[in-house]
């Protein structure tokens, strides 16, 4: 069957901040109260878009989400005009203030889990918004990005959508973050390996002592069983605790995978032995290749700090694969020295990396991995999404006068009460669901 693997990046919000929002990320903390530039990182992001696109793969965008979210803080009881509730919370709670103007959701890695056709019960694609309980400033995202996804994936023959899972700690979900599809073809059926940090109601099992564990087994277990997924398209795996403790927050900041291909840093899971056994026993048609980095030639802390494994790893024609990137791993000498030593060995499927700048994602914690959720689809499948959201040459020369028109280069805390701010930002998303033709989705558009 023709089919293929599809990224959906996420469009940086006019809001783009630093506000140092997310404990256990230990780039977003540390990068706390510094200046942003919207427009350089809303640029960045486009320029890997176009660039994928150009490299012969399917890419399309997901948009920011309204912020501030002033409907949030109604709904916590705060009355009275937009301009003076975001006043008078940048008065007397700034700390609720960034929370509700963050645009964390171009981290589209978050925004969902999806199971392809050829693993469902009944051969749709399948969606699940992630709750995203672990931070208050995420939770509020998944209601737009379900109406986002329904929008984009409308056609119910093909795609079936679901809400997201109870808002509590112990189904704390983060999206495909912490998931990973494996397969001989993409069309053909695949296993697909949920990592989860701590199980919810065991106690007895091992946890992170220092930062908290942000998925479940239990909501790993429930996104299964909604996606109508059997035991053989699926491998449970948790996460080491101390590696959580380290700062690895996701999954996807330590292994990444694609194809029959698991690129993991030896610190990544409990039992690893067991996991890849597993994984290569499920897998039709094709045996797992692992690739594990070791310690000793890249150190965990190493290995967050450059985010070498919160990378994109892409099938190329010829059967290789490529490895996205970010700047800092050519940056960092231990990372840059083992890449070299990947890409010289023959057998190895990694054969090329590619480098980009997504500093201003990068310093609030997202690299590659965290902008795109990666949707298979078969053609048929392709053809039924709304094509609004598919980047080409057109579209990236509208997004990037677009960005332009609205955005601001310079961004602190203190910016974030401005009323103007909600009004610019209204105004371009206004604009964005016409120039997309996506239809209202926002809150202030309903």
């Amino acid at each position: 069957m023709n089919a293929f693997e599809m990224n959906f990046d996420g469009l940086v919000g006019p809001t783009h901040n630093y506000a140092g929002l997310s404990y256990g990320n230990i780039a977003s903390q540390s990068n706390a109260t510094a200046i942003s530039n919207p427009k350089e990182a809303a640029k960045q992001g486009l320029q890997k878009m176009k660039a994928l696109a150009d490299m012969g793969y399917k890419q399309g965008i997901l948009l920011p989400h309204e912020r501030p979210a002033v409907g949030s803080l109604k709904a916590l009881g705060y009355q009275g005009s937009d301009a003076d509730i975001l006043l008078k919370v940048g008065r007397e709670n700034p700390a609720l203030l960034s929370a509700i103007s963050s645009a964390s959701c171009m981290w589209t890695a978050n925004a969902g889990t999806v199971s392809p056709s050829a693993d469902t019960a009944d051969a749709r694609v399948h969606f699940t918004a992630a709750n995203l309980n672990a931070k208050f400033h995420r939770s509020i995202e998944h209601p737009t990005t379900t109406r986002m996804l329904q929008a984009i994936f409308h056609d119910n023959r093909h795609f079936a959508h679901h809400p997201a899972l109870p808002a509590i700690a112990s189904f704390g979900d983060e999206g495909a973050a912490n998931h990973t599809r494996f397969c001989a073809q993409y069309g053909a059926p695949g296993v697909e390996l949920f990592v989860y940090g701590q199980e919810a109601f065991n106690e007895s099992r091992p946890a992170p002592v220092k930062f908290p564990a942000r998925q479940t087994l239990e909501a790993s277990q429930a996104i299964a069983r909604l996606h109508g997924l059997s035991d053989a398209h699926c491998v449970f795996a948790q996460q080491r605790p101390e590696t959580i403790d380290a700062g690895v927050f996701h999954n996807d900041v330590i292994a990444v995978g694609n194809g029959n291909v698991l690129f993991y840093h030896e610190t990544a899971f409990v039992d690893t032995e067991q996991v890849l056994a597993e994984l290569d026993a499920k897998l039709v048609g094709a045996s797992l290749i692992p690739i594990c980095v070791p310690t000793a030639d890249v150190s965990l802390h190493d290995a967050v700090r450059s985010y070498l494994f919160n990378s994109q790893l892409l099938s190329q024609a010829d059967g290789s694969m490529t490895l996205i990137v970010p700047a800092e791993c050519h940056a960092i000498d231990s990372v840059a020295a083992y890449l070299t030593r990947l890409l010289a060995d023959p057998a190895n499927p990694i054969q090329t990396v590619q480098v980009f700048d997504l500093k201003q994602s990068m310093n609030n914690g997202g690299g590659p991995a965290c902008l795109r959720l990666r949707v298979a689809l078969t053609q048929a499948e392709y053809q039924a999404i709304h094509p609004g959201v598919i980047m080409t040459q057109d579209l990236y020369q509208q997004l990037n006068a677009w960005v332009d028109r609205h955005y601001r280069d310079r961004l602190l805390s203190a910016d974030l009460a401005d009323p103007l701010l909600l009004l610019e930002s209204r105004t371009a998303l206004d604009e964005l669901t016409r120039l997309t033709g996506l239809g209202n989705i926002y809150p202030f558009q309903l």
